[in-house]
């Protein structure tokens, strides 16, 4: 089961995570962040409340309302790596 095992803030939108299978890669949320609409996301445009995450229960939390999916965060992190292209079709991520 993928885990983040340490989540790091790089600036601005930026986080470097290490998983557990010990890969280890940058994520950028902000346009995850400004072009989804939803109610929960607007408050992390603020970048206090951004840098203001944890590591629980595997993945990343912000307060108690957000968390993001362990896997969409090994993607966005992974996403060009042509050896992972088969487990992200396999996640959805990808067609």
């Amino acid at each position: 089961m993928l885990e983040i095992k340490k989540a790091d803030y790089l600036g601005e939108y930026k986080i470097n995570l290490l998983f557990n299978n010990d890969k280890s890669g940058q994520i950028n949320l902000k346009e995850l962040i400004f072009d989804d609409q939803r109610k929960t996301f607007s408050t992390l445009k603020v970048l206090s409340a951004f840098k203001n995450f944890r590591v629980e229960h595997g993945t990343l939390i912000w307060s108690d309302a957000l968390d993001l999916a362990v896997e969409y965060l090994f993607y966005l992190a992974f996403k060009d790596e042509p050896d992972l292209q088969e487990q992200f079709k396999t996640w959805g991520y990808i067609a």
